[in-house]
Parts: C-alpha cells; structure tokens; sequence
C-alpha cells in the first residue's frame, strides 16, 4: 500500500473531485456525474473524473488516498462505504478542490481501477457546521484505489441519512448516453442547425435558397435583395448576354428618370455603353462626372423620397442615378446587373416598384424551384 495524499483540505459547496484531464476537468458537462449509478457519494459516470460528496458545505475535512496493489479488506468501522471503477484519460491526475482551491498530485497509472471510498462523520460535521467553520475537523473520507476491471458500483455500507439522499438522488438520475447516441444527437443538432440556417437564408432572399453565385457577390446585391428578391434570382439565371442587357436598361431607366439622357455631355456616354465601345470623356474619371454634375446649370436638380428603410432623407436624384452607367460596365455581367438594376431603383427613389414591375415583365425568367 502507498499513500497518495493525506491531510485536511477545504470544501465548498460539499464537493472536491479527482480529475485526470487538466484541459477538460470535469469531462462531458451534458450529463450528471452520478448518471447511471445506485450510490451517489462517489459519481464516476464521467470518463477520468470522480465527484465526491461532503456531508459538509464549507470546511474543512480529512482525506486520505491510497493505492493498493490489490483489493484491500473494507474496514467497516467507517460509517459510509461505496465503491466505484475509475480510469485516468490522462497521466495528471490531481484530487482538486472547488473553484481552483486546491490542487494535490495523485500518482495513478492509465489503467482500470477499483475505487473504494469511505466516509465518517458526515451527519455529525453537518450538525457542528459552525466549528468546523472555525477549523474543527469532524468529517473524514479515505479513497482506496487498486487495479481491477470496470465493474458495476456498490453500496456497501450505509448509516447517515445525508448519505441516503444522494445515494436516492443519483438512483434517479438517468443513466449516460452511450457514444452511438450522443453521436447521433449530434447528428441531428447539426442537422437542425442546417436546417434553420437555410430557413433564415430563405427568408432573407425571397423564400428561395440563393446559389453560390449569388452569395459571392459584392456591390449592391443586399439593397437589390431588399427591395426585389424575386428579380435576384432571374437575374442569376439569365445567359451572360441577358445579364449584360439588363444591366444596360436598368442604366438607360435610371439617366432617363434622372433627365440626365438628354445632356449634351452624358448622351454619348449612354451611347457608348449600350454598343460596348470605351466611355468617352469625362467619364474616364468618376470624380470629374460628379464636378460636371455639380457645375452644369442644364442639369436637372430633383430629390425623390428615400427607396430603402434605412435612407432617411431625400438624395438627389442624378446623383442617384450616375452609378448605374458604371454598373453597366463591370466585368461581371451579373454584377452589372445587379447593380445598375439597384442604381435605377433607388433613382425611382419610393415609386421604386414602377421600375421593377417593368423589369418583371422585361426579364420574365422563372427564378428556379424554391429549394435551388
């Protein structure tokens, strides 16, 4: 026999443990350590961990560890006795005390053990709680380890009723899932998760999944979604060349609303992306357009009502609408689409639906089953 551990240690709460995994000290939190078990003063259902009961809240107790090559005979002087199997995940097995309180080395090897654990004094230390406050120790516990193979626990000797409620307790507990099923409960959590993700996807674009093609896009895809989902995944079952044509009507609507289609200046910019030829000047630089816009008295010079939730002031309306002809010409033809298509609507400003209900009718494309 070799003594592990022995000395007064502290309890908080009526507990201390023996834990074999410093990175995970109390194992598998989904389930009660005594789950299973028909004594309750030593849980030993979680994998490499041991709960142990105190009749005592806080104070302190003795403890003695020992380690027996064999089965050591049960002293039945001690008032309670049950026994256990344990088996370290780990070679740092500690006993430990609530909250970090303490912490013993316990030199066990990773290998099926017998654990007998005997109590005295439990009822008594209870009863004088406030001396063992001031450091009287009453309440002793002995653990007995020793190599034998997993075995069912015992209740060997009982006599204080403290002891007999968690022994009830943990007989009402009921017993550890076994790895097949919390595997399968993980299993279907992770399908709920899906499940209730793709439901809020759904919801978001229209009650239709998006592809992939439209999650990756950048630009005014989410301001589109808002005011149109529908028309989002037309869009995105268009050919290129429909998706090029869109994005070139949707520019077209936004100047004309703008009355910008009639200035000098702009009219052949608008000309030259409807035929795919390079944007003249000053279209090559976006800042000197927006001076242009500014210092130009043909410009039109409307405000239109906010189309979005979250604009809260009218904008100026050719302002609005300039981003459309350089959505038109993005390299990515859906993209194009999405954006210029965006940049007319919110030119629409409110009356946004009058645009959309003609692009529906434009762009009549079935937007694909609501599970695609």
């Amino acid at each position: 026999m070799r003594t592990l551990f022995s000395g007064d240690i502290g309890v908080t709460y009526g507990q201390f443990y023996v834990v074999s995994d410093p990175e995970n000290p109390y194992g598998d939190a989904s389930y009660s350590p005594r789950a299973g078990q028909t004594t309750g003063l030593c849980g030993a259902a979680v994998p490499g961990y041991l709960f142990l009961t105190s009749g005592l809240h806080t104070g302190p107790i003795g403890c003695t560890v020992e380690l027996h090559g064999t089965e050591p005979e049960p002293d039945e002087s001690w008032e309670e006795i049950t026994e256990v199997s344990f088996r370290p995940v780990t070679p740092e097995v500690s006993l430990e005390l609530w909250a970090g309180d303490g912490s013993f080395p316990l030199a066990l090897d990773m290998v099926d053990h017998r654990v007998r654990h005997c109590v005295s004094g439990m009822s008594e230390a209870v009863e004088r709680e406030l001396e063992c406050l001031d450091g009287l120790v009453i309440e002793r516990h002995l653990l007995q380890f020793w190599p034998a193979p997993p075995a069912p626990d015992r209740l060997i000797k009982q006599t204080s009723t403290g002891a007999a409620y968690w022994h009830d307790l943990a007989r009402k507990e009921p017993p550890p899932s076994t790895p097949e099923e919390r595997a399968e409960a993980e299993r279907r959590a992770r399908e709920a998760e899906r499940v209730a993700a793709e439901d809020a996807l759904r919801r978001e674009w229209g009650g239709r999944l998006p592809t992939e093609r439209l999650l990756d896009l950048r630009g005014n895809v989410a301001g589109l979604r808002e005011l149109a989902p529908h028309l989002l995944h037309v869009l995105d079952r268009l050919p290129p060349e429909g998706q090029r044509a869109a994005a070139r009507w949707a520019m077209r609507r936004a100047y004309e609303e703008a009355g910008l289609d009639g200035v000098d200046w702009i009219a052949p910019a608008l000309d030259a992306v409807e035929h795919g030829r390079p944007l003249p000047p000053p279209f090559h630089d976006r800042d000197s357009v927006a001076h242009h816009l500014l210092g130009d008295p043909n410009v039109p010079d409307t405000t239109v009502p906010p189309a979005l939730r979250w604009q809260t002031a009218a904008i100026r309306q050719q302002f609005l609408a300039l981003p459309a002809l350089y959505a038109a010409v993005e390299d990515d033809p859906l993209q194009a689409a999405v954006d210029a298509l965006f940049a007319a609507a919110v030119t629409y400003g409110s009356d946004y639906g009058t645009l959309l209900a003609e692009a529906r009718s434009l762009f009549p494309g079935e937007p694909g089953p609501a599970t695609a």
